[in-house]
């Protein structure tokens, strides 16, 4: 059996989370094996990487460059292995996030985010991105709620959180394998979305 590689993207707050967990239940449950993980992270190498990025205060290209770095090291030791012994990986992020961040949000060159994309995934593309889209003002209120620290990237104003969604949405009308959802839908509605584009495959 192939693998399947499955990334859920969106803006802080859109509510990806609860949606990664009820589709590791639908694949288990089908019989298959599930790789959980997340970027960026998914290694121990990665998770430090993570926790520089998330919490110090850098450069815009320093961040790319950790991010990416972060991302090779999770490719070769998780995701890469994975793939290549049939499993599905469900990952929390990858790299549209960093197109939508670091390139919209930050405003770094997309044509210097890509040759290092090219350098990185050789080719690599999720056969599924879901795109989960909310209104930024939406999100924040929800992470207002539910979060007692934020990090250097929940901290940013309304105005970058546009230019992320923005760039999110620009991606998903670029490539078939791109599913966007309207998270402002009920859960059972978004599930049966996300189901019907797993069975398309």
């Amino acid at each position: 059996m192939s693998g399947l590689f499955i990334t859920l993207e969106g803006i802080d707050g859109a509510g990806k989370s609860s949606h990664i967990d009820w589709l590791e239940q639908q694949f288990v449950q089908q019989g298959r094996q599930v790789v959980r993980t997340r970027e960026p992270g998914g290694t121990p190498v990665a998770e430090q990487l993570r926790q520089l990025v998330l919490n110090e205060d850098m450069s815009d290209l320093s961040e790319l460059l950790l991010v990416f770095a972060a991302r090779d090291d999770h490719l070769k030791k998780v995701i890469l292995p994975s793939l290549a012994a049939g499993k599905v990986v469900l990952c929390d992020r990858f790299t549209d996030s960093t197109i939508a961040y670091q390139g919209y949000g930050r405003g770094v060159s997309l044509n210097v985010i890509q040759q290092f994309k090219d350098l990185i995934q050789k080719g690599l593309e999720p056969d599924i991105t879901f795109v989960f889209d909310i209104d930024p003002m939406i999100a924040n209120e929800r992470m207002a709620a539910s979060r007692t620290h934020k990090d250097r990237f929940e901290q940013e104003a309304l105005d970058f959180f546009n230019k992320v969604r923005h760039g999110f949405i620009k991606q998903s009308q670029t490539s078939a394998r791109y599913c966007l959802i309207d998270s402002s839908q009920s859960m059972d509605v978004i599930r049966q979305q996300l189901w019907q584009k797993v069975v398309s495959l």
